[in-house]
C-alpha cells in the first residue's frame, strides 16, 4: 500500500522541483565560509518555521533527497518577535535533525520596522537564508508557500492597485540564480497539514498568523472567507490561475520594454518624448520606471503614482517642472527629451 494521498502529493512536488534542479544547475556554487572545498553533491536548503507547510516540505525533501544523491539540509529563521522564540527555534532545528536533514541551522535576526512589521520581518528572513545559503554553497532553497499564500498575495497586490506585476504572486522560481524554490505553489494548505497528521509530525501554528492585527492574517480569516461564501469555493484556484496568467503577461512587456529601450533613445542615450509617446502606456512606464532605477531610485520606493507623474511629462505636457523621486533622482522635459538623472 501506498503512502496517503496527501504524502504523496507533497513528495511528488518536491520530487519535481529537485529534478529541475539538478537538470538546470550543473554548476555548484562554492561555498563562502573557511572551508571552501567544493561540494561533492548539491545541498538543498529548506527553509522551516515549524509550521504545518514548512513542516510537511521538510519532510519531503528528507524523503526524496537521498534517492536523488541529493544533500538535504535546513534553516529555521528566529525573528525574536516573540517569548521564547529561541527555544521553539531550537526546537524546529531539532525536529529537522530528526528527520535526516544535515546541515541545520537555527538563526536568530533583528527585525527592523522599515516598510511595516510583515515586510520587515521578511527582509530580514530573505537575509538570513542568503547567508546561510552562501555560507554551506546550497544550490537552492526551498520555501513552503501553497496555493492559499499566492491567492492571498494576488489579493494583497489588487488592493494596493500597482499593476499587473503585483497580480503575478510569487514565482515558483525566484532570487539570485534561482536559489528560491516554491513547490507547493500548486498544493493547497490543506493538504500540506493532512501530511503532517498523518506522518505524525508535530506542527507549530504562530499565533501571528490569527493576529488581526496583520493584514495578511485579517485577509486569510476574514476576507478569503467571505469571498468563498459570496463567489464558491473556486476562489482560491482562480485567484492562483490569475498569478500565472498575470506572470506571463507581465514578463512578455517587461521583454518588449527592453527590446524597445534602446530604440527610444538618441545618440546620446537620452529619452526621446516623440518616440516614448509611441509606444503603448504599459510599456512606456515600464522603460520609465527602469531609467529612474538606473539613476539611482530605490525600486522599492517607487510607487506607481511616481512613473504616472514623470508619465505625464510625455503625455500631457503643459510646462511642468521637474519631479523628484525616490532616492533624489529628478526627471525633466528638456524640449523634446526626458531626463532622469540624480538631482
Amino acid at each position: 500500500m501506498g503512502p496517503h494521498p496527501a504524502v504523496a502529493a507533497i513528495r511528488l512536488a518536491v520530487r519535481r522541483v529537485l529534478h529541475d534542479i539538478l537538470t538546470g544547475h550543473p554548476a555548484l556554487p562554492a561555498p563562502t565560509g573557511p572551508s571552501r572545498e567544493r561540494t561533492p553533491t548539491p545541498l538543498v536548503l529548506v527553509a522551516c518555521s515549524g509550521g504545518a507547510d514548512s513542516t510537511a516540505l521538510a519532510s519531503a525533501l528528507a524523503f526524496e533527497a537521498p534517492k536523488l544523491g541529493i544533500r538535504a539540509g535546513g534553516v529555521t529563521v528566529d525573528h525574536g518577535l516573540q517569548p521564547g522564540s529561541d527555544l521553539r527555534a531550537d526546537e524546529v532545528a531539532l525536529r529537522m535533525r530528526r528527520l535526516g536533514l544535515d546541515p541545520v541551522e537555527a538563526v536568530a535576526v533583528t527585525v527592523g520596522r522599515e516598510g511595516g512589521p510583515e515586510a520587515a520581518a521578511r527582509d530580514a528572513r530573505y537575509a538570513a537564508l542568503d547567508t546561510v545559503a552562501a555560507r554551506h554553497g546550497a544550490t537552492a532553497v526551498l520555501l513552503g508557500h501553497t496555493r492559499d499564500d499566492q491567492a492571498e498575495t494576488v489579493l494583497l497586490g489588487l488592493a494596493r492597485g500597482s499593476g499587473i506585476r503585483s497580480l503575478s504572486g510569487m514565482a515558483a522560481v525566484s532570487g539570485a540564480d534561482g536559489r528560491y524554490r516554491r513547490p507547493f505553489l500548486e498544493l493547497d494548505r490543506q493538504t500540506a497539514r493532512k501530511a503532517c497528521l498523518v506522518q505524525s509530525l508535530p506542527v507549530w501554528d504562530d499565533p501571528h498568523n490569527a493576529d488581526p492585527a496583520y493584514t495578511r492574517s485579517r485577509l486569510r480569516h476574514e476576507g478569503l472567507p467571505a469571498l468563498e461564501k459570496a463567489l464558491g469555493k473556486g476562489v482560491v484556484q482562480a485567484l492562483a490561475r490569475t498569478a500565472q496568467l498575470s506572470r506571463d503577461d507581465a514578463d512578455a512587456l517587461d521583454t518588449w520594454a527592453r527590446q524597445a529601450e534602446t530604440s527610444v533613445r538618441d545618440a546620446a542615450g537620452v529619452l526621446e518624448c516623440a518616440k516614448l509617446y509611441a509606444l503603448p502606456p504599459a510599456v512606456r512606464r515600464r522603460i520609465l520606471r527602469r531609467a529612474a532605477i538606473e539613476a539611482g531610485a530605490p525600486a522599492g520606493s517607487l510607487f506607481a503614482r511616481h512613473i504616472e507623474e514623470v508619465d505625464r511629462l510625455i503625455t500631457g505636457w503643459r510646462g511642468q517642472k521637474a519631479i523628484n523621486l525616490p532616492g533624489r533622482v529628478v526627471a525633466q522635459r528638456q524640449g523634446g527629451r526626458l531626463v532622469i538623472r540624480q538631482g
